[in-house]
């Protein structure tokens, strides 16, 4: 992460970089980490889309129970979409397409559908970093720690991962919340992951949340 800002004192007008003096966040993150999901919403209207959207759609429970455990923990979740050159298109519109286009694209909207209280950003090329506000976002929620799930690991994630990696921020990528167009392509990019960018990519069954268990653990207290 970036340097510490200097604090902003009384009668003392805030530098232009502190994220006190203009907050795009009224809250901070829980332990300082944010859910980041990353394309999967939208029309699906792209080439390859229907074979992607079935395996886009095996994650998507995953993805939605880490939701739940996260927004249960007060880690704020994120959206990023890519809004494929439609530069009148904003986030709630890619929403509606999605549960508007039926079948198994609505069917992942409906899984994956954001809350008023999510966040959200649009981003025109691969990574959630080029050219959108989440740098921004993330210093404003005091965020160090993604947990990154969503589509496709050896494109879009990969792009986001390297560049927050370059940002210094501490990741984490559960294999279960991560998808690629075939299984050979994902068992490739997550050991490329684990294996080059050393990075955590245990399920999320067994991810910990702040001020929270596994829950694979919480499940097994829960029985007994």
């Amino acid at each position: 992460m970036s340097p510490s800002r200097p604090s902003k004192t009384a009668g003392q007008t805030p530098c232009p970089d502190d994220p006190s003096a203009t907050p795009l966040a009224r809250e901070q993150a829980a332990q300082g980490t944010a859910l980041l999901i990353i394309d999967m919403l939208g029309d699906w209207r792209f080439p390859d889309a229907d074979e992607l959207l079935a395996h886009a759609l095996s994650i998507a429970p995953a993805i939605q129970r880490l939701k739940a455990r996260s927004r249960r923990a007060q880690v704020p979740v994120i959206y990023a979409s890519d809004n494929h050159g439609r530069w009148r298109s904003d986030f709630r519109s890619l929403v509606r397409e999605g549960l508007d286009a039926g079948g198994e694209r609505a069917r992942l909207a409906q899984l994956l559908q954001p809350d008023d209280d999510d966040y959200f950003v649009l981003k025109p090329k691969q990574s959630a970093f080029f050219a959108t506000p989440l740098d921004l976002l993330l210093s404003h929620l005091k965020v160090h720690r993604l947990i990154v799930t969503g589509s496709t690991i050896d494109q879009c994630v990969l792009a986001t991962v390297i560049d927050a990696r370059m940002r210094d921020y501490e990741l984490v990528c559960p294999s279960d919340c991560l998808v690629a167009r075939d299984e050979d392509r994902h068992a490739h990019a997550m050991r490329h992951l684990a294996e080059v960018l050393k990075l955590d990519t245990s399920p999320s069954t067994s991810l910990h949340l702040p001020g929270g268990e596994p829950e694979e653990d919480a499940g097994l207290s829960s029985s007994r």
